[in-house]
């Protein structure tokens, strides 16, 4: 009877959450993902200078390149650390980003975050663009910046750019998990927060230089800024090219 018990709750354990692991493992992947954290360290992740033109990264000579990284990867390593018994990664709030150390180009992305206080600040780079918004809608100091309209937008996107706000305010209270879907083909991007659309196919408009194309690949990026925030369950599909071509050319119906 209690090992029907135990495989019982086994079962719920699988069904109410989609996905098991074991603290300090790395969770499996949906079908077609790779996981990009393995519960246990950063392998796989670079510090990475906040807000950096990766058009202009990706000019600099390597000895350069390969010095400026040392010096991110040692201030990574004082503000983002892993919280092995609960499988997180967790940041303190401060500089730098945690970037992918793989590039990216179409690809599809999912995370979950918490933000543990309230009036945090977060948020997903794009190919090394800002970026899918993260805030607390409830922080006063924000609210002249759109916070209430929620999270999972392209803040950084020109005024017109109808993928600025999100289309529906879906985040959980602070101190709740939230789940992130992000796809990104070209220039333009979906996100899901919580299951709910709340950007649909719009341009990411570059941050950097808006007279310019964004790079065709670039690094993943998460961002925090002034208090903790953790990540877990962080995953990536790439995805090929005849998809990508269907979702920014849709067949007519």
């Amino acid at each position: 009877m209690k090992q029907t018990l135990r495989t019982a709750a086994v079962i719920v354990t699988i069904v109410s959450a989609g996905i098991v692991s074991l603290a300090g493992t790395a969770p499996q992947p949906p079908k077609g993902f790779t996981s990009l954290f393995n519960g246990k360290d950063l392998a796989g992740w670079r510090g990475r200078q906040p807000n950096y033109n990766p058009a202009e990264e990706a000019k600099l000579p390597k000895a350069e390149l390969a010095a400026k990284q040392a010096a991110w990867n040692t201030a990574r390593d004082l503000h983002w650390k892993v919280d092995p018994a609960k499988g997180e990664i967790v940041s303190d709030g401060q500089s730098p980003h945690l970037a992918t150390a793989k590039d990216y180009g179409d690809f599809e992305f999912h995370v979950d975050w918490l933000m543990v206080s309230h009036n945090g600040d977060s948020g997903v780079y794009l190919r090394g663009y800002p970026q899918v918004q993260v805030w607390d809608p409830d922080n006063p100091r924000e609210a002249k910046n759109g916070a209430l309209k929620g999270s999972g937008a392209l803040w950084n996107d020109n005024q017109e750019n109808p993928g600025k706000w999100p289309l529906v305010k879906a985040d959980k209270p602070v101190g709740e998990w939230n789940s992130f879907r992000i796809r990104m083909v070209g220039s333009r991007v979906w996100v899901w927060l919580n299951g709910k659309a709340t950007v649909d196919g719009q341009v990411l408009d570059n941050f950097f230089d808006r007279t310019q194309p964004l790079v065709a690949r670039g690094p993943v990026e998460l961002q925090t800024h002034g208090s903790e925030i953790r990540f877990k369950n962080i995953y990536v599909r790439e995805i090929p090219a005849n998809e990508a071509k269907a979702a920014v050319n849709p067949a007519p119906r």
